[in-house]
């Protein structure tokens, strides 16, 4: 997973509560097992309408999202926070997320950053007339060129997760040490080559 220190960038905003994981990417798109090309069936449903928000040309190339209250609640499909970062997404701002939507987009790289409803307000409105924002995670700051600075809360795990690019593996693989010495200590119960 690449590093996610600080994303300066457009924003789309898609101003809906409740986007859930169907509406993100439908299931007819979820028969692959690769992690990738499922940005060009993001929002599938809505993106057939002319006038859907993400289609706007002020949007394209947009790196951050903003969006309401419960974004990717339904469904724990992790392929919704794949087709995201496909089509280019690095941050979603949102006022709160479903739960496992947010655990995927960690495993992702995706920052999924909690930001109150005032505050989305105004970074709406500063995007509005300049759209460029910068998410620093190692900050923990939003800043628009305005002059615009609005500090968020962000767990620990996730910022160094993201800050450092860890997946799971390479988590685990941090502690290899202390693994080797635990299982130097703890001789198996069984032997598992006398089971083959």
């Amino acid at each position: 997973m690449r590093p996610l220190r600080s994303v300066t960038g457009r924003v789309a905003v898609l101003d809906r509560a409740d986007v859930d994981t169907d509406q993100i990417i439908p299931k007819q798109f979820l028969k692959r097992i690769e992690r990738s090309g499922y940005g060009e069936f993001l929002f599938h449903d809505w993106m057939k309408d002319g006038a859907f928000e993400l289609r706007r040309p002020e949007y394209e190339r947009a790196s951050i999202l903003v969006s309401g209250r419960n974004f990717g609640c339904g469904s724990s499909r992790e392929h919704a926070a794949w087709a995201l970062e496909d089509y280019g997404f690095r941050v979603v701002l949102a006022p709160s997320f479903g739960d496992i939507f947010r655990t995927n987009a960690l495993k992702t790289g995706i920052a999924a950053v909690a930001v109150p409803p005032d505050d989305l307000t105004r970074v709406v409105a500063a995007v509005a007339e300049q759209n460029e924002l910068t998410v620093d995670l190692e900050a923990l700051e939003l800043s628009h060129p305005n002059g615009l600075r609005l500090g968020f809360a962000f767990d620990p795990f996730a910022q160094t997760t993201l800050l450092e690019g860890l997946d799971d593996v390479a988590r685990t693989l941090q502690r290899q040490e202390a693994i080797s010495a635990y299982e130097a200590a703890h001789p198996p119960r069984v032997d598992a080559r006398s089971l083959a």
